[in-house]
């Protein structure tokens, strides 16, 4: 392998892994559509909170002293989650408290298993535990606040002589189970765990969720920008996507998803690979709007393409809204206001 390569050697070959959206937890048509990054892409401590707002719903994400929980610490969570659904495939009980071997987490997420990767996975757990995420939920008449981290806890059962951990426990939090229980999880390639850049694993994780079995997925990098949770300025988050899609179109290292970026209308394009199939989406269907809603489009966005701007609002949107037409011409009037005139 050439020492440019983008991906990392595959040390140790496995087989499915499964990934899920934390905040589907919540109840349907409150939350459940919700996204927001709530893994940091930052290598060094991140200690932004960060909030997000819909529909009356807020989300809150504290981190602790150490830096909020990354991209790359969300592999401890992805194995919890990959050995339940696992486990509940084959007719076992979920548990919340989890006991796995070290040494097997590290391979099964192509981790070095020296004592430096021992080290990284204890402080990974750390910030998985110390990330706090503040939410308020309306069910049943009543406003609920709730908080929650991403682990409970963490414990190191066994350690051999040397200080390396062995067996390890977790007990995710109920919220958390509560997700991997409802069973809404998505299966990742495995070579996700090759991927180096954190921004990579997060625009393959947006990817697989939006793209799904679609033959093609578009979003504006301001929009992918959010979602990503990248502090960069836009012109840096610019060049690091552009950088991305140049490699894969060298290499095509990106697992599932061709990933370009096109220049004339500042949009990455997620286009399926073939390895996870191609059907229509089926979870969001908004239906073709009235023909008289483009004229008030164009007098939204003078000296934009209306079709262009459908295509990224539909991309966008997680859910069929109650009135298709007003809400195109809210997105219409925003994508506007950020950008004026092309």
């Amino acid at each position: 392998m050439s020492l440019s390569h983008p991906l990392l050697p595959d040390r140790h070959p496995q087989g499915d892994f499964f990934v899920c959206d934390i905040l589907d937890a919540a109840p349907k048509g409150d939350m459940g559509s919700m996204e927001h990054p709530i893994f940091s892409l930052s290598t060094k401590p991140d200690t932004r909170p960060r909030k997000y707002e819909h529909n009356n719903i807020s989300i809150e994400i504290k981190p602790s002293i150490d830096g909020l929980a990354t991209v790359h610490d969300r592999d401890v969570l992805i194995y919890c989650i990959s050995k339940l659904i696992k486990g509940m495939n084959e007719g076992l009980e979920p548990q919340q408290v989890i006991r796995f071997q070290a040494a097997d987490l590290l391979k099964a997420t192509n981790r070095m298993t020296t004592g430096r990767g021992y080290d990284l996975l204890k402080a990974a757990m750390e910030r998985l535990a110390g990330t706090r995420i503040s939410t308020n939920i309306t069910t049943g008449g009543q406003e609920v606040f709730e908080t929650f981290g991403l682990i409970e806890r963490a414990k190191i059962v066994r350690e051999t002589r040397d200080g390396r951990m062995q067996e390890v426990e977790v007990k995710l939090s109920d919220w958390v189970f509560n997700a991997i229980r409802a069973q809404e999880v998505l299966t990742l390639s495995r070579e996700y765990f090759r991927l180096r850049k954190p921004l990579e694993r997060r625009i393959y994780e947006l990817a697989r969720k939006h793209c799904g079995r679609q033959a093609e997925w578009r979003i504006g990098l301001d929009t992918l920008q959010k979602k990503c949770g990248s502090g960069s300025s836009l012109r840096e988050f610019r060049r690091l996507v552009l950088a991305i899609a140049d490699q894969d179109e060298k290499f095509g290292h990106m697992p599932d998803y061709e990933i370009r970026y096109d220049e004339t209308r500042d949009t990455l394009i997620a286009r399926s690979r073939g390895s996870v199939g191609i059907e229509p989406r089926e979870d969001i269907r908004i239906p073709q709007l009235d023909p008289d809603v483009y004229d008030m489009a164009r007098e939204a966005a003078p000296g934009w393409d209306v079709r262009m701007i459908e295509a990224e609002w539909r991309a966008w949107a997680t859910e069929v809204p109650r009135n298709p037409e007003m809400a195109f011409l809210g997105f219409c009037k925003k994508w506007y206001h950020r950008r004026g005139r092309p």
